[in-house]
């Protein structure tokens, strides 16, 4: 049995394929004996999860883990982070270190301890899904306003260096 595993399907962009940013979807997390489904933005999803990689996240302290939406990206000064920002709906969990593991927690207090090459190897596996699907569309024609574009190549080198040595090429 996966103690973790995420995955997504029914992919879809809100606006012209061309120009929406952000990439939709059914997720679905199974930790333990849980299942949490939602419709959500599985390339935020998957920007965030990377980001448990290396640090904690704690439930509801900043973004879902599953949002409902990510409006605009904010990229910061050098290009080499983004902040995403989202409305409050969505599906939120706590994800922390302990050594060679990771502790994941629900809302209810349920939680599973999850060997972090595991966790990684899942992560992984579910960024690399999402970016074969953004590589599988027509090139995003990017924004004019300079703020929105920095914020968008803010994502993506955000997502590359966190993805590491294993990424997608593309």
């Amino acid at each position: 049995m996966n103690i973790f595993k995420i995955d997504a399907h029914d992919f879809y962009w809100l606006c012209d394929e061309e120009d929406d940013l952000c990439l939709h979807g059914a997720a679905c997390a199974i930790i333990g004996e849980r299942r949490l489904e939602y419709d959500c933005t599985v390339s935020a999803t998957a920007l965030y999860l990377l980001k448990t990689l290396t640090q904690d996240h704690i439930i509801y302290t900043d973004n879902q883990l599953l949002p409902c939406c990510g409006h605009f990206y904010i990229p910061d000064d050098d290009l080499q982070n983004v902040t995403i920002s989202g409305c409050p709906n969505g599906i939120d969990w706590t994800v922390r270190h302990e050594g060679d593991r990771v502790v994941i927690e629900l809302e209810d207090g349920y939680s599973v301890r999850v060997p972090l090459c595991e966790y990684r190897d899942e992560v992984f596996r579910f960024a690399d899904m999402i970016e074969e699907y953004y590589n599988s569309c027509p090139p995003k024609n990017l924004p004019q306003d300079e703020f929105l574009r920095n914020g968008y190549i803010a994502f993506w080198n955000e997502w590359h260096r966190r993805r590491g040595d294993r990424a997608v090429s593309g």
